[in-house]
């Protein structure tokens, strides 16, 4: 990139900014569906070496190729400085910088597969350096800056690639994949070398900081289930030779081995006793061998990514608190743990450079999608860097507040609610359940577009972390073992008789919607009770017997009902009793289905089946598919016709009025001809 684009980019932001500034001061306006989709995605911090820089990935709409498209920018931790540093025609992702902050490497897929490219800190045309058959996944520097490690897949075979091009492509299900190896390549010489072989696949590597070893996990295939599979090895990279850590059935990740080279620190989804279907958690384990340690058995809270510090006395993470994301640090050497930030707000891309004791993390509050923080940790003080969102201004959004409720057994539930814009105080509204997918997860205090929109056209939204959710400790997350609707739906239903309670919902106006897991819960909803005028269902399971076989996960379904379905002790009555489908005869709520044709996960016969059943019993049913969709749909315009066609059912039933759906943008090259 040339200095004059550079110029002429910074130019035009700084003049974006004044008319953001300027509209700002206009009366604001509610969202709009099409703007939550426009609104641009900020991601994957990672700090220079010297801590003055950030690069980072923008992913902006583009309508005429109807998809969302990444490229990298860069921000002085000052905040000024702005530059966009990439610009190719499909877009790059995984910004990292040299260890000597010469260099930012990205991978991008510039002719027929992904490779890694070099880019001068300074400018200029990016210089790729890979040309490696099958495409590369992730890659990381090594500390002395001469090389790149990286994960790829392994290509065709020439005998493949025939039969590919003769359509000869009949394959043997759940065999048609290829494995996954970690490589390095030289930068000087560009030369590649191939450090794992075998019938297994590499998921993740973690370089020490001397350079001297790699720690990697590695699956028996790449199929999701294998992840329980999965184990940790140790690579001294000095003699090539290979030690195995870790056998187990956890699902090891983000491992990182200590300053010393003595232990390797992983999360994973497991108690003390390595028992599957916890909160993610920390655990330790001697690079000598030996069983995992837990580090922080009466820790609460959901814990998503650890570092070590400088000298391996403590370690940074990430924790889920339910409705907000806070970092901690914990001390080795005293076991104690001291919460470092706590705010209505979620944490995510966290980044930290050992050698100068400094963080980077992007934070979400309900009103901004994502600014940028920096702190040292030898003196923690969080200082914004950086707000990529100035138009958020010109939007009139609406108020989150953290609410709590008791369930039918006593149980305390904790969730988001989303007031109407311009709410009046003592006034009802119509009220919208809208339960989070996973089910491990949880709703925090971050934006979300699409819930503002619709707050925009008078609904209050309730987000509850029912039973089955993470941030609230085991017992909370593993009460649907054994049974799966075993609370959670009660959860969701004593949360709308709070918020009628409270005089802010109208008990005559109220719809439930949600996907994947928050599409099973609207399914068993609608068979459950008749109180929702109106459902919209994403990707739910209706019958969780076809669904044990149809999609492309089961590890944790296998804990749900404590079994498959397929033996002669199977628990069949548990599977029937919480299938909706077996319920779908009680059905009475209008209900929306939607799918994607390509879903994986939840597959498509599964809202076929809910379809079916609504169908047959009368109950006023559509089903939509997203064509080339998987687990949700990514085209730009299946976006749209998803909130447009949602709206519209809820608005319908519940307001008993009519909706004129929202046009996409008109691409210039339509309006060029006019």
């Amino acid at each position: 990139m040339s200095l004059k684009t550079k110029r002429t980019l910074i130019f035009i932001f700084g003049v974006s900014l004044a008319l953001c500034a300027a509209m700002s001061a206009q009366e604001q306006r509610p969202m709009t569906f099409v703007d939550t989709i426009n609104l641009k995605r900020v991601s994957g911090l990672d700090l220079s070496p010297d801590g003055k820089q950030i690069v980072f990935t923008i992913t902006e709409a583009n309508w005429e190729k109807n998809k969302t498209i990444s490229h990298i920018w860069r921000v002085n931790t000052d905040g000024q400085g702005l530059t966009q540093m990439t610009n190719g025609k499909d877009g790059e992702s995984g910004g990292i910088w040299s260890p000597d902050g010469k260099y930012i490497s990205f991978i991008t897929k510039r002719n027929k597969e992904s490779q890694i490219h070099l880019l001068y800190n300074s400018g200029g045309e990016a210089i790729e350096l890979t040309q490696h058959k099958g495409g590369i996944n992730t890659h990381a520097w090594s500390p002395c800056g001469k090389k790149i490690y990286f994960i790829a897949t392994d290509p065709l075979d020439a005998e493949e690639e025939k039969k590919k091009e003769m359509k000869d492509d009949a394959f043997i299900f759940e065999k048609d994949y290829k494995h996954r190896h970690l490589w390095v390549v030289d930068i000087e010489t560009k030369n590649e070398m191939r450090l794992t072989e075998g019938n297994f696949t590499v998921i993740s590597f973690s370089l020490s900081r001397d350079g001297d070893s790699v720690a990697y996990t590695a699956a028996p295939t790449p199929l999701y289930d294998d992840i329980l599979n999965s184990e940790i090895w140790y690579m001294d990279l000095n003699t090539a030779t290979n030690k195995q850590i870790t056998q187990n059935k956890m699902a090891e990740g983000g491992i990182s081995l200590s300053p010393d080279n003595r232990q390797i620190l992983f999360t994973a989804d497991a108690n003390e006793e390595h028992e599957f279907y916890c909160q993610s958690t920390l655990f330790l384990v001697p690079v000598s061998g030996g069983k995992p340690n837990l580090l922080l058995p009466d820790f609460q809270y959901e814990i998503y990514g650890a570092v070590w510090s400088k000298n391996g006395d403590k370690i940074y993470f990430i924790a889920n608190m339910g409705v907000h994301v806070e970092i901690f640090s914990l001390d080795l050497k005293s076991n104690r743990v001291n919460q470092l930030t706590d705010g209505e707000h979620a944490l995510y891309y966290f980044d930290y450079v050992p050698e100068i004791e400094t963080i980077t993390y992007l934070l979400s509050t309900p009103t901004n999608p994502g600014s940028f923080w920096i702190s040292t940790m030898n003196n923690f003080s969080p200082r914004l860097i950086f707000d990529p969102y100035p138009e958020i201004n010109t939007f009139k959004l609406a108020k989150y507040e953290a609410v709590r409720w008791k369930s039918e057994d006593g149980q305390t539930v904790e969730g988001i609610l989303i007031y109407p814009v311009d709410y009046e105080p003592g006034k009802r509204y119509p009220l919208l359940a809208h339960t989070h997918g996973g089910p491990m997860g949880s709703d925090k205090f971050t934006f979300d577009g699409y819930a503002h929109a619709r707050a925009g056209r008078g609904y209050a939204i309730l987000k509850p972390n029912y039973r089955g959710s993470t941030g609230y400790g085991n017992e909370v997350l593993r009460d649907m073992v054994g049974h799966y609707f075993n609370n959670a739906h009660k959860d969701v239903i004593s949360g709308v008789d709070y918020l009628i309670e409270k005089g802010i919902a109208d008990p005559e106006k109220l719809g439930t919607l949600g996907w994947s897991a928050g599409g099973h819960m609207t399914n068993w909803l609608v068979t459950y009770t008749d109180r929702f005028k109106a459902a919209s269902s994403g990707a739910g399971a209706s019958n969780w017997i076809s669904m044990y076989a149809q999609s492309d996960v089961r590890i944790y379904r296998t804990p749900w009902f404590l079994g498959d379905p397929w033996h002669a002790d199977s628990p069949l009555q548990t599977y029937r009793e919480h299938s909706p489908i077996f319920h779908i005869h009680k059905a009475k709520t209008p209900t929306l289905v939607l799918c994607g044709e390509n879903d994986r996960r939840v597959p498509l016969p599964q809202s076929v089946e809910m379809y079916r059943g609504l169908k047959a019993n009368g109950v006023p049913t559509e089903l939509v598919i997203f064509p080339r969709s998987g687990h949700g749909p990514r085209e730009l315009y299946h976006r749209l016709y998803k909130m447009n066609k949602e709206f519209q059912w809820l608005d319908k039933y519940i307001m008993g009025r009519d909706f004129t759906f929202e046009e996409p943008p008109k691409s210039k090259e339509k309006s060029d001809t006019k």
